[in-house]
């Protein structure tokens, strides 16, 4: 192939700097508009101090450039924006289903009108930046950096956690009547104290997150909005210590942002969702996307009556009426993810129901504990990962084969659904706990998404977008796209690449793993029914292997496209997606593809049985952590 890859036009930059501050929580209060196809609100994000300030002190300095390569030209500096303050201030509206609500925190009292627009970068893909703003200003000022694109910042504020009722507990020593220094030191503080809580209080946790969330704003921040960036600075803050570590800030999609597909349902109402974008979540809110930065989130969507918002979260929830017309959504996660794994769709979903028949008969079965998880009862205890409420060490969740499941579609679709979805689900889903053991998350949404999906199915925390093309092809077809988007429960988001360019170790597993679920999902098959299944599969996969191997450029064949400098980042945790933004690569299947053989070559070499207690071990070794090929 002839075409050169252009490094400043194909990589996809990160530019978050998690090694100066790193984001543990967010919280999103959003309303969706079809009207104007716009998704409005606020996002609240609480932060720690990064890895290499952690034991700093306060007044010590430390240089912190993001270099990405060496190649690339420096970016030039940009005069901070300050935003103006008659900005209409939305108060937070969480819904609880599993904790009261605190108070209302103090609402914004300015002009309702008043309005402003950001100034924005010229396009190309930025190569490094300084994390202190000193050119403009004649100053060290810290700047935070988010990743951010094609989107409307209306305002930026510190949060005052320290005014949230009954927020002393979290203060050990301090004393709320300190100078306004202290007091600085104290909101940093309380939110250190809030996002280091044991798993066992994690009620407790996203209760006082809300509040904080409500709390008064106590001054603006500084903000400009590039390309792919928001850079937010304090006047006089020199270090991510003294930096505020949870902050406000006011925002507004744009109809073209490309972290969301607005679009009709097969049944021609509109909807809009997450469509797994190679951008990411970054035009959907303010984040930071490195798969380093694992959060947690809370969020709440108000939309019209009618509508049905499905999203990444642990509790199925059900709608509460805010006024006539209005209904509000709210759902939260406590495992730690990437920013990159939130997913939301809202439509008009209908969900398919099952016989009631049929559901007294799967909740009452018994379940009894396979041999791959008897293997690691004693282990069981033991998790690499930082602390959060984790099912190995559920009992109760040990035993369950099949998580609580739900299926939504368009009206048009849902027959369809029920005659082959509805059983399919249980089965799969059995296959796979008798593979890997213990189901990483508790609970599954299946959502047949708009015809416009350019996939067969994406994968995310407690949610799976099937398209309908999997509907009419027979039980295999939906069957095995199920259990590969099944099997990335595990692989692709229990576990982690650190790398985003290593992701053959999500596809490559999860096409690998579906052939095994499928396998022991078709009870009614042989041995070598199945086996002559997996053969013929293999025949195909490897002659569309050869033919993309034959047909596109070499350096999007390799599994390691950064080789020795995989997982490497730069002194302030910003990196590159190496050919994240390359359009052919969307199309591609050479990572699933090669991925697959090389694991199928290992269960070969050490037999399928062994190989499988080892993919166990690996499951229960690295759940809820990040790993590199090696």
């Amino acid at each position: 192939m002839e075409t050169q890859l252009d490094p400043m036009k194909d990589d996809l930059p990160l530019m978050a700097n998690t090694s100066h501050m790193l984001v543990k929580h967010y919280i999103l209060d959003l309303d969706v508009d079809f009207k104007s196809k716009v998704i409005e609100g606020i996002i609240v994000l609480f932060f720690e101090t990064g890895s290499q300030y952690r034991k700093r002190s306060s007044t010590g300095e430390i240089g912190c450039q993001s270099q990405f390569d060496e190649t690339c030209k420096m970016r030039a500096s940009e005069p901070c924006h300050v935003p103006v303050t008659n900005v209409s201030a939305c108060t937070s509206r969480m819904e609880y289903n599993d904790f009261a609500v605190c108070g209302k925190g103090e609402e914004d009292t300015s002009n309702k009108n008043g309005n402003h627009s950001n100034k924005e970068q010229a396009s190309g893909i930025p190569s490094s930046k300084n994390c202190y703003d000193i050119e403009n200003h004649g100053n060290k000022d810290f700047l935070l950096l988010l990743d951010c694109c094609d989107l409307t910042v209306l305002k930026v504020e510190e949060v005052d956690v320290a005014a949230v009722s009954g927020i002393e507990k979290f203060t050990r020593s301090a004393k709320l009547t300190d100078v306004s220094k202290d007091l600085e030191n104290l909101r940093n503080q309380i939110v250190h104290e809030l996002v280091t809580l044991p798993a066992d209080r994690w009620k407790e946790q996203l209760y006082y997150f809300t509040c904080c969330s409500q709390a008064p704003g106590c001054g603006e921040l500084l903000f400009t909005a590039g390309t792919w960036s928001l850079d937010i600075r304090k006047s006089g803050i020199q270090t991510p210590t003294d930096f505020p570590h949870a902050i406000r800030i006011w925002y507004k999609t744009k109809p073209e942002g490309r972290s969301v597909t607005w679009t009709t349902d097969q049944s021609g109402r509109p909807c809009v969702y997450t469509m797994g974008s190679p951008i990411n979540n970054r035009a959907l809110f303010p984040c930071q996307e490195p798969p380093i930065a694992l959060s947690t989130w809370q969020a709440s969507v108000r939309t019209a009556a009618g509508f049905v918002v499905l999203m990444s979260g642990e509790n199925s929830a059900e709608p509460v009426q805010l006024r006539e017309g209005i209904l509000s959504w709210y759902y939260y996660v406590t495992m730690p993810m990437p920013a990159s794994t939130f997913t939301i769709a809202v439509g008009c979903w209908q969900e398919v129901k099952q016989p009631s028949f049929t559901a007294s008969i799967q909740t009452n079965t018994e379940i009894s504990l396979p041999p791959s998880q008897a293997d690691f009862r004693c282990n069981e205890e033991i998790c690499g990962h930082v602390e959060y409420p984790c099912r190995f060490r559920n009992p109760a969740a040990r035993l369950q084969a099949v998580i609580p499941y739900r299926v939504f579609a368009p009206s048009c679709l849902m027959e369809h659904c029920k005659e082959r979805l509805l059983q399919l689900i249980p089965q799969c889903l059995s296959a796979a706990y008798t593979t890997l053991g213990t189901h990483p998350f508790s609970r599954l949404d299946v959502l047949i998404v708009p015809s416009n999906f350019s996939s067969l199915g994406m994968a995310s925390p407690h949610i799976i977008f099937l398209s309908q093309s999997v509907l009419p092809g027979g039980s295999h077809l939906c069957g095995t796209r199920l259990c590969h988007e099944i099997a990335h429960a595990w692989f692709g988001l229990a576990i982690g690449a650190r790398d985003w360019t290593e992701e053959w170790l999500s596809e490559g597993f999860a096409t690998f793993l579906e052939d095994i679920f499928w396998g022991r999902a078709q009870q009614q098959l042989s041995h070598d029914e199945v086996k002559g299944q997996q053969e013929l599969k293999a025949l195909l996969r490897w002659r569309r292997l050869r033919d993309e191997v034959q047909n596109s450029e070499e350096e999007l064949q390799v599994l390691r496209p950064k080789k020795e400098s995989t997982g490497e980042l730069s002194e302030s945790g910003a990196s590159i997606v190496k050919y994240g933004l390359k359009a052919e690569k969307i199309f591609m299947q050479v990572h699933y593809l090669k991925g697959f053989f090389l694991l199928r070559s290992l269960a070969r070499i050490i037999g399928e049985a062994s190989y499988l207690t080892s993919l166990r071990k690996f499951v229960h070794k690295f759940h809820g952590q990040l790993v590199l090929s090696q």
